[in-house]
């Protein structure tokens, strides 16, 4: 009968699913090493700019300087906001529906006060992209992050619409756990941006 039915069969092999991690997820993690490369490349400028240039200049330029403070309370935000996410899709993962919209409203408006946030240091920061490496620098490794948190926010925003409507379950519950991947890359890159550009 199978050898029947497979003289019948036209077109390339029937695919089977022989790896344990879902194509989606793999997708995801690849897409996310994708954008560890981009940032890579903004902190290989950086360190050139401030380790292997001999004649480079202090850091910040005076008279500017960096709010450390703000920007640590900023990263706490973030950082706690990893692990409402985690929440969320654990809550959902045991059906506890509640769990999952507390978790991502939370998420979401956290990234979101941590956006506002960092457009507000823009605004009085005193200095722009235009004021030499320095100001190209940060604005151009924040900025990347920036964008990348209001892409998080956009999937979020999804996936919180979606909760509220009941789409998912235990058993179907993709569409938290990407976005959650995602948020998660955002907060440690995040990490990684505040210790080099307003620690080091």
């Amino acid at each position: 009968m199978s050898a029947h039915a497979d003289s019948h069969h036209h077109g390339p092999p029937i695919a089977h699913k022989s790896s344990r991690v879902d194509a989606s997820v793999l997708g995801m993690f690849l897409f996310i090493a994708s954008e560890a490369m981009l940032f890579g490349a903004f902190f290989t400028a950086y360190f050139m700019v401030r380790v292997v240039n001999p004649e480079a200049p202090d850091w910040p330029l005076e008279p500017f300087h960096l709010p450390v403070f703000i920007a640590g309370v900023n990263t706490v935000v973030l950082v706690t906001s990893s692990f409402t996410m985690h929440w969320a899709l654990q809550s959902i993962k045991r059906g506890n529906r509640t769990g999952l919209k507390a978790g991502l409203v939370l998420t979401f408006f956290m990234g979101l006060a941590f956006l506002i946030t960092q457009m507000l240091e823009y605004a009085r920061i005193g200095f722009n992209p235009a004021d030499g490496v320095f100001g190209t620098i940060f604005y151009g490794l924040t900025g990347l992050h920036g964008a990348h948190v209001f892409v998080g926010l956009t999937l979020l925003g999804i996936a919180t619409v979606r909760a509220f409507r009941g789409h998912y379950t235990a058993e179907h519950h993709h569409g938290v756990e990407l976005p959650g991947i995602y948020w998660h890359f955002v907060d440690v890159m995040w990490i990684v941006v505040y210790a080099t550009i307003y620690l080091i």
